[in-house]
């Protein structure tokens, strides 16, 4: 039962991300782009209801992820929310009443159906919590050296593919290691009570950690095109969580012949992000704007 709330809980988180997807990319449209970091990017959004809108949704998306995250493994829950991209375009395509093409939708079917086989086949356990802080030292500084790494080049990048795909992997490192300080901080929730919650590092880590990839997602929404940035935040939020869970948490995945259907399933998700990606760029979520001066 516990695994099952899991994914219901973590499908919600799912779309409750698209949602938020979808209104911070509408009202990241409204303001210019500039070429460094984008902290006065933040600022303008902050003038817009629609972002607010956006952020509405990411609240709801975190409560449904720590829900998911007490009842299920980081390597089961994370790798879930490889289905906010088909969600994503298509709350896009409703809100600006457009038809999504057959090819989206065989893509959309793509995505679900090898979610769905990655999942089955690794069969994810739950594990435990680090036991020193020496693995979460290391965990923290691998990870953020990647995040700082991408975010690095994502600056020295004109407007574009590019910047966006950089932005959206440092999001999705973020985002990962987010979760994993969560599921440790809503674990001793969940059995030592509110007092155990806040006074536990990992809370304020996580908050910290989420806040940053929150800055991330908007610059990588307002830097390209959703082809470059949406599957590497995507694939990239997936497979992380996939290898903290593992290393991090002790949980398990089937290995052996189970890596073909596993190999397979996630080849039948990148090829449905990249077709929903190219299809809906433009038409669900807008084409990416000129720089500012």
């Amino acid at each position: 039962m516990a695994m099952v709330l899991a994914v219901v809980f973590a499908v919600l988180t799912a779309l409750s991300n698209a949602s938020a997807t979808v209104l911070q990319r509408k009202a990241a449209r409204t303001v210019p782009v500039g070429r460094g970091l984008g902290l006065r990017l933040m600022l303008r959004l902050m003038r817009r209801p629609v972002w607010f809108a956006g952020i509405a949704a990411v609240i709801c998306a975190a409560v449904f992820q720590a829900l998911a995250l007490r009842f299920g493994p980081l390597a089961l829950v994370q790798p879930v929310f490889v289905i906010e991209l088909p969600l994503a375009l298509l709350i896009g395509s409703a809100v600006l009443h457009r038809r999504l093409p057959r090819r989206g939708w065989a893509a959309v079917v793509a995505v679900a159906a090898g979610a769905g086989l990655v999942l089955a086949a690794a069969a994810p356990s739950d594990g435990r919590p680090p036991q020193s802080a020496a693995h979460w030292a290391w965990g923290l500084s691998c990870a953020g050296l990647v995040v700082a790494a991408c975010a690095a080049g994502a600056v020295a990048r004109p407007p574009g593919g590019a910047r966006a795909a950089l932005f959206g992997a440092a999001a999705a490192v973020s985002y990962a290691l987010t979760a994993a300080l969560m599921k440790t901080a809503v674990t001793r929730f969940g059995e030592d009570g509110a007092g155990a919650f806040f006074t536990a590092w990992q809370t304020y880590a996580f908050c910290a950690a989420g806040a940053c990839a929150l800055v991330l997602l908007s610059n990588a929404m307002a830097a390209g095109p959703l082809v470059a940035s949406q599957p590497a935040l995507t694939l990239g939020d997936a497979t992380v969580s996939l290898v903290l869970g593992v290393v991090l948490y002790e949980e398990d995945v089937r290995l052996g012949w189970w890596l073909l259907p596993e190999v397979a399933g996630a080849l039948l998700v990148l090829a449905g992000t990249l077709v929903l990606a190219g299809v809906q760029q433009d038409e669900a979520m807008g084409a990416p704007r000129p720089s500012s001066p």
